[in-house]
């Protein structure tokens, strides 16, 4: 059985001889003192050494004081799993299937959320998948980010300053120039009955939070066909 080799150099302030002979010891630690610069219970190494051994592996450290050290440890490999696969040809239907990130269906998206993590995480993952996305930071900017910008879709929170996701929605729906925008209502609240009022405000579809990415891309495509169609 052939092994793979797996490494962490780094370039700090190394490890004594005398020190590396401690490392692998549970609860030791080479700074012991109570106002120690390094945190920690002295288990990592150790309980890692065991892990390696159960999986019938090795693990050791080399270091040299002021130069920094190189941390590593052996698996046993079936090197079978490294070769090569047959290259596909043109004609293969795999070799036809679609690799880029572009969405089935070129959209712009308005985003109405107030939380900075959220518009960042979300936005940035649909800029990846090839959606341009705007940004409405309350439900009074929704409105009118959507009868300006008129976009294919609209990600509503339904918590948000000044108006809430859900008067926001009501209003679009009565609105003739952009009742028709789908709208999925993205809510932290998960009580039984919250799915029920989002339809209920005009909503497409409902998301509660924290959202699956995969999920809210795979919603977003299902409603924009369905809405082409």
């Amino acid at each position: 059985m052939d092994t793979i080799r797996f490494s962490v150099i780094d370039t700090g302030i190394g490890i004594s001889q005398e020190n590396i002979e401690k490392l692998f010891q549970p609860f030791i630690q080479i700074d012991s003192a109570l106002n120690r610069q390094y945190s920690g219970t002295g288990l990592g190494l150790s309980v890692v050494k065991k892990i390696i051994e159960l999986h019938g592996g090795m693990s050791g450290v080399t270091s040299q004081e002021g130069a920094g050290s190189h941390f590593w440890f052996d698996l046993p490999c079936d090197n079978s799993l490294f070769k090569s696969t047959p290259k596909l040809s043109r004609d293969s239907p795999a070799s036809t299937q679609e690799t880029s990130n572009s969405p089935l269906t070129p959209c712009r998206i308005l985003l109405a959320e107030d939380n900075l993590s959220n518009i960042k995480t979300i936005s940035g993952y649909l800029a990846v998948k090839g959606y341009e996305v705007i940004t409405a930071y309350n439900g009074e900017e929704a409105i009118n980010m959507a009868k300006s910008e008129h976009p294919d879709l609209i990600l509503m929170d339904i918590q948000m300053p000044k108006l809430d996701g859900l008067e926001a929605i009501k209003q679009i729906r009565q609105d003739s120039a952009v009742k028709d925008i789908p709208i999925i209502a993205i809510t932290a609240l998960a009580m039984h009955g919250d799915r029920k009022k989002c339809l209920t405000a005009g909503a497409t579809d409902y998301l509660s939070k924290p959202i699956r990415l995969r999920q809210l891309t795979t919603m977003i495509e299902k409603i924009l066909l369905n809405s082409t169609e």
